[in-house]
């Protein structure tokens, strides 16, 4: 459905959803109650049988090796990438970036990273994943350098045409947009420049090869900082109440800290742990343009965060009739507040002693917002709860590195639930847990548009109605499946050119 299509369908007269869910919370916390003594649902912390056919193998080149080009004349240019977002906008351009350099036969200078205004975070590549590594890893697909040659870096790239905007390359474009538009630049001036480029890249049609190179641009050969690494084992050992065993998964996220004993002070008792991305920020909030009964002051307060961060949205809403917050609610366009995705967890069965990992950054409401899931599971922490303030200090001020952290969390955990599943973030650790879990990571993807005409029905519909029919719609997500054609390979990765079958 367009834009336009949503205004005229737009529900006149409906009333806002109450966010705040009292007969469904108090239901809740008596089947909470009630459930201490009884076992869990059996594929409560499991993934369907069928979900270990798949291996990871996009470590896997078939292809002459092109990284060891010893001087410019055997590259056609070279391709400099501003990547804009946040961290995880940042990994997927990276990625499109290694890509295009392999189709143009280009050289890649290490990408840069724009400030972003909402993010405020002044992190660069080296600063977030190892350089060297990256470098070495991909040598037998592309040329990496850290700098342009010094005759090419006083180039004015926009007045020679070499500065390249969204604008000039359409959303998913192909690769042949790529052959055709940017080739000829570069073989012109020897350097082209993608301002942005976070979406800029077909999944389909592209050449299975290509696909490849990008998976194992995301999978394996973006690693993050020794000093992430170690804050990122410490949490896991916190959250385990053991230190992290070495898997796959372990060493590619924490390389050898995975099998390191680090002093870990308090630990949690509870060896299995559940992470929640809730993503339930004040940017989210304030785009998505929903309603969160909060009266006038919570009007009042997003539509002052709009004017300062997304004046593009606030003229579109000046000038143009919106689809109410109602309309956008039922349609599952709303982001999912903290006490429905507690409504969520208590029907799907995890009982009130599960220890939950909260990632994300500050929750919009504070601690009123977080008083819902807070009664129904009291065993919830998050990175500024299990580090101290000293172990937290180098990242302060640096919200990408804060989301490594959650990255790392959320992708060790033994199960996670993502309340957003349009969340670039949740995508990205959906798909590593896909990637290196072994059938053994769970991911529950709350269908938001029948999870939302389930809870519109939250004052008169029973505990246990309510249970099966969330129950029903999170087993759906649930069940593997190859990638859907033209879906994210980083969200989606069981596909032959990311992850082979071994019933073949």
């Amino acid at each position: 459905m367009g834009f336009h299509e949503e205004v005229n369908a737009t529900e006149k007269g409906k009333r806002p959803h109450p966010v705040m869910l009292t007969h469904l919370l108090a239901l809740a916390a008596h089947a909470l109650a009630e459930a201490d003594n009884r076992p869990e649902p059996k594929d409560l912390w499991k993934e369907p049988i069928n979900a270990t056919l798949w291996k990871p193998c996009s470590d896997q080149r078939d292809w002459k090796a092109s990284g060891n080009i010893s001087s410019s004349e055997e590259t056609n240019g070279y391709i400099i990438i501003s990547a804009n977002g946040g961290i995880n906008q940042q990994r997927v351009a990276i990625c499109n970036a290694v890509t295009i350099s392999r189709l143009l036969n280009a050289t890649l200078v290490i990408p840069k990273f724009l400030y972003s205004n909402v993010w405020l975070d002044k992190s660069q590549f080296r600063d977030i994943y190892q350089e060297d590594y990256f470098i070495k890893y991909l040598k037998p697909d592309i040329r990496i350098v850290k700098e342009l040659p010094l005759e090419l870096q006083s180039l004015d790239l926009e007045a020679i045409g070499s500065l390249v905007n969204d604008t000039d390359v359409m959303k998913e474009a192909k690769p042949s947009i790529y052959v055709k538009k940017i080739l000829p630049i570069l073989l012109k001036n020897r350097v082209v420049h993608f301002v942005g480029f976070g979406n800029r890249l077909s999944f389909d049609p592209i050449p299975f090869q290509l696909q490849r190179l990008r998976c194992r641009c995301n999978f394996h050969a973006l690693r993050f900082v020794h000093k992430i690494q170690e804050t990122g084992a410490l949490l896991v050992e916190r959250l385990h109440g053991h230190m992290p065993h070495l898997s796959p998964l372990q060493d590619n996220l924490l390389g050898h800290f995975a099998g390191k004993s680090i002093p870990s002070g308090n630990r949690n008792e509870s060896s299995k742990y559940l992470a929640v991305h809730l993503r339930f920020e004040i940017d989210m909030v304030a785009y998505s343009m929903c309603y969160f009964g909060g009266g006038k002051d919570e009007e009042e307060e997003l539509e002052m965060y709009r004017q300062i961060h997304f004046p593009a949205l606030t003229e579109i809403k000046r000038t143009t009739k919106l689809p109410s917050a109602a309309f956008l609610r039922s349609e599952g366009k709303c982001p999912l507040a903290p006490e429905e995705a507690a409504l969520m967890l208590a029907a799907i069965g995890f009982k009130r002693r599960t220890s939950i990992y909260i990632a994300g950054a500050e929750i919009y409401g504070g601690r009123h917002r977080m008083a819902a899931i807070s009664r129904l599971y009291p065993a919830i922490v998050t990175k500024e709860t299990l580090l101290s303030p000293s172990e937290l200090e180098p990242f302060r001020n640096f919200s990408s590195q804060l989301a490594a952290l959650d990255f790392i969390a959320c992708a060790s955990a033994d199960a996670f639930a993502m309340t957003d599943p349009g969340s670039q973030f949740s995508s990205l650790v959906q798909g590593y847990r896909m990637y290196y879990g072994g059938g053994d990571l769970p991911t529950l993807r709350p269908n938001k548009r029948r999870l939302a005409s389930i809870l519109v029905k939250n004052v008169t519909i029973e505990w246990k109605e309510f249970e099966t029919r969330v129950n029903k719609l999170i087993q759906q997500t649930k069940q593997v499946h190859e990638r859907p054609i033209a879906r994210s390979i980083f969200r989606h990765p069981r596909c032959p050119e990311c992850m082979c079958r071994t019933d073949n």
